[in-house]
């Protein structure tokens, strides 16, 4: 079995707390990173599976982000969306080492590419 290649992204306290950071990306949208008040750091494609609102501008409670569109309740461990809403976003695996944040390198290269942000109109 093949050792994951870590990205190094930022240090945990470049994360507000209770916020986001945001990762561009060669391919695709953005990645959001996220903190919470343990100081759990967990990463979610910056897009709501609902209409694409952006996660990182929502506000982040316990385990969970709020979508600033529509309020959707996002859980930040698996992507998934608060019932009675349904839909998910992709996660991405990452991993804290000294207070360092790092994500999986090749789900960075590969993970959500081909999904795009819905354009908002009439």
């Amino acid at each position: 079995m093949n050792a994951a290649a870590w990205a190094p992204i930022c240090r945990v306290e470049d994360i507000p707390v209770l916020g986001s950071r945001r990762v561009e990306r060669e391919r695709g949208l953005d990645v959001a990173i996220f903190r919470n008040d343990q100081d759990t750091v967990f990463a979610l494609l910056d897009r709501c599976p609902h209409k694409g609102g952006p996660l990182s501008q929502g506000i982040v409670f316990g385990t969970h982000v709020a979508c600033p569109l529509h309020n959707w309740t996002i859980g930040l461990c698996d992507g998934q969306a608060s019932a009675p809403d349904e839909g998910c976003t992709p996660k991405f695996s990452v991993k804290v080492e000294d207070g360092q944040v790092y994500l999986d390198a090749h789900e960075l290269a590969t993970h959500g590419t081909d999904l795009e942000r819905p354009i908002a109109g009439p």
